[in-house]
């Protein structure tokens, strides 16, 4: 997911007017507003600039974007680190400026060989430079977003939905009857994973603080245990699958809880690796199950059209909903990012797009 190219020549999209398999894009303007930073460093660095309108190239979609989540890979993005992704990213500063990854918003364009979707269809994916008016996807990124939701709640399931669903259903190999514990349950991977979870027929033992604990109840959580008080790693309880969204306990403690055929998960990891960043607890996890009857598997989510598309059903069915702590206007992007950092958000941080919308921030969730 990492940025590649500018906006005029990454290779998934082309400068506006030169897409002529595109669907009509007369009523598209050729610039628009996007978060920028020009320098690696803090919040400080994002300004609000005008960047050209990309189109879609073959394959490729231009969505009008109404709303865009934050996620972990954003704020890596900002800073720069860790310093193994700089010579992709930019060694010195960034290649592209925009970021972004999840969004949702309404088809303006497609790209030649794109039946799938047409202009005017709302839907809601993941790509990058998301965090602009206008972003171009692959076809395969995107799904139809649910009708009965907002813009700012669908934009919130793609990369924190697919994570969970993967992590919990293909690499935990979880199945009805079974039981998990979720650390770090009151985020945005973690509330949907109490929610797949409940969806699998799994038993749930979330871990959150005492703040989030009604919260995670109303997600379907069996059992709540309070970090504040409580190591989970020292509980007699044991686990067939943990889902691991912080990498803050030891991997002993944490495949002590395990049965013995049980699986540990690993999505999350430290911010104090400059170097290697999650990569760090990553390789460590492979080292340190690879001699252990119980499996460790780190993994990256691959973000592919069936999983959102299953995701948009649960979400219709009623059995997933996405968790929102605040929605902030695209102009407040700087006070959004830093919420991020502070690592207590409940659920998502989201920021709208859309200039009709409401321009101040409010509270969701609490």
């Amino acid at each position: 997911m990492s940025p590649s190219g500018t906006p005029e020549t990454r290779p998934n999209a082309r400068p506006n007017g030169d897409a002529t398999s595109a669907a009509d894009t007369t009523a598209t303007p050729t610039t628009m507003r996007a978060v920028t930073r020009h320098h690696y460093g803090d919040s400080d660095m994002l300004e609000i600039t005008e960047a050209p309108v990309p189109s879609p190239a073959p394959g490729h979609v231009l969505v009008a974007v109404e709303a865009a989540a934050l996620n972990p890979l954003d704020w890596y993005a900002m800073i720069g680190l860790p310093w193994l992704t700089r010579p992709q990213a930019g060694i010195r500063k960034p290649t592209v400026p925009v970021i972004g990854s999840d969004f949702a918003g309404r088809v303006v364009a497609v790209g030649e060989g794109v039946s799938a979707f047409r202009p005017g269809d709302e839907v809601f994916g993941s790509a990058s430079q998301a965090y602009a008016e206008y972003v171009v996807a692959p076809a395969e990124h995107l799904a139809p977003k649910p009708a009965a939701i907002s813009f700012a709640e669908a934009a919130g399931l793609s990369i924190t939905g697919v994570t969970a669903l993967q992590a919990l259903r293909d690499k935990g190999e979880l199945r009805q009857g079974q039981s998990v514990l979720i650390n770090g349950a009151a985020g945005g991977v973690g509330t949907a994973a109490v929610q797949i979870a409940k969806w699998l027929g799994a038993e749930v033992t979330a871990v959150c603080s005492s703040r989030n604990a009604e919260l995670v109840r109303s997600l379907g959580a069996d059992h709540v245990i309070d970090y504040t008080t409580t190591d989970f790693t020292e509980t007699e309880t044991r686990y067939d699958v943990m889902l691991d969204n912080h990498g803050n306990r030891a991997l002993a403690g944490c495949r002590r809880i395990l049965t013995s055929t049980g699986t540990y998960v690993l999505v999350g990891g430290s911010k104090s690796n400059t170097i290697l960043g999650p990569l760090a607890r990553m390789l460590e996890t492979l080292l340190y199950f690879g001699v252990t009857p119980q499996r460790g598997r780190p993994f990256l989510a691959d973000i592919r059209q069936a999983d959102l598309a299953l995701l948009a059903e649960l979400v219709t069915s009623g059995q997933l909903r996405t968790v929102i702590d605040t929605i902030y206007p695209i102009a407040d992007i700087r006070a959004a990012m830093d919420h991020l950092a502070s690592g207590h958000a409940r659920g998502k941080i989201i920021v709208e797009l859309n200039t009709t919308k409401r321009q101040s921030r409010r509270r969701l969730d609490t």
